[in-house]
């Protein structure tokens, strides 16, 4: 989804880390995964982000820095 709107980004597999995933789940108190953050903070996980990106809302949060030309 992201790659579909030119959105540049980096990741972390938290399937490999069983501490870095708990982790996550207690920063975040978001308890399913995929989780999106912007600037250290969370946009939300796979359904609300679909939701952003119907609405439009999603590209207004992205850094425009973050986006290929």
């Amino acid at each position: 989804m992201l790659n579909e709107h030119s959105i540049k980004y980096g990741y972390f597999d938290i399937l490999t880390d069983e501490e870095v995933r708990q982790g996550l789940k207690e920063y975040s108190d978001w308890p399913t995964y995929p989780q999106l953050y912007i600037n250290g903070e969370l946009a939300g996980g796979l359904d609300i982000v679909k939701e952003m990106i119907e609405s439009g809302e999603l590209m207004e949060m992205i850094p425009k820095d973050s986006i290929a030309a």
